[in-house]
């Protein structure tokens, strides 16, 4: 553990996290939608920068929705990662809307939350998805509904991609990744999963000396009359492909 890397860069990431506060209660009310996501892309993009975090692109990220993104989930990192390659409305678990700052800042990056346990609360979510995605917005889940090590895809929960049919948008596969800059090997510091804590996560982070993350978009998909579930399944095999590509 490197600690003086991880202090520092801890420091300049709470500081840009404060800043980032003032501008949602003192710049958004001003701000058409627009402006907003490109906002808090530029932001997302800055903090991975202090956190050691290099972006890497693969294919193409949607240009404006309506489009239902899928992706892998690996860590908490995951995020702040895809904000960065393309800002879109994430659906996140509810009790992230009371911690302290983060909840904040997710309220300003236009956060859905959801009731995991409560079947009557996913369907809310889902319709509220389906609204959004009707205004042409771009929405993001991680249909493995927790996260893994990045070795292996769990399987895909269909709920809500039931939102994309009622809207009739389309969805695009998305896998996640994360390298040692230097080795270009998998790396697991900013894994969140089994035993690990978050602050342990959050710690090996901040003492990894560069990280890349790779965010690698797939081709757009339609249903083509397939059910939610069956269309589950077909999403998880095309960003199991994506991550070995």
């Amino acid at each position: 553990m490197n600690w003086p890397r991880a202090a520092l860069r801890l420091g300049r990431a709470l500081v840009h996290a404060l800043a980032g506060l003032g501008i949602i209660l003192a710049r958004f009310p001003r701000m058409n939608t627009r402006q907003r996501e490109a906002r808090v892309q530029a932001w997302a993009l800055k903090m991975l920068t202090l956190l050691g975090v290099r972006l890497e692109l693969r294919g193409q990220p949607p240009a404006a929705g309506p489009v239902l993104l899928v992706a892998n989930h690996i860590s908490w990192l995951d995020i702040l990662v895809m904000h960065a390659a393309r800002h879109c409305r994430f659906v996140s678990k509810a009790d992230v809307r009371h911690w302290p700052l983060i909840g904040a800042l997710a309220d300003g990056a236009g956060t859905l939350y959801i009731e995991r346990e409560s079947r009557r609360d996913a369907m809310r979510v889902v319709h509220r998805m389906s609204e959004s995605l009707k205004r042409g917005e771009i929405v993001a889940i991680f249909p493995e509904g927790t996260t893994s090590d990045g070795a292996a895809l769990l399987p895909f929960h269909g709920n809500l991609i039931q939102a994309a049919i009622s809207a009739g948008s389309p969805v695009q596969p998305v896998a996640l990744s994360f390298l040692e800059t230097s080795t270009r090997a998998a790396s697991l510091a900013p894994c969140y999963v089994g035993d690990d804590s978050l602050v342990a996560s959050i710690w090996r982070t901040l003492s990894a000396r560069s990280i890349t993350a790779i965010v690698h978009y797939g081709e757009p998909q339609s249903a083509r009359g397939r059910d939610r579930r069956t269309w589950a399944r077909d999403l998880r095999s095309a960003v199991d492909m994506l991550r070995q590509s």
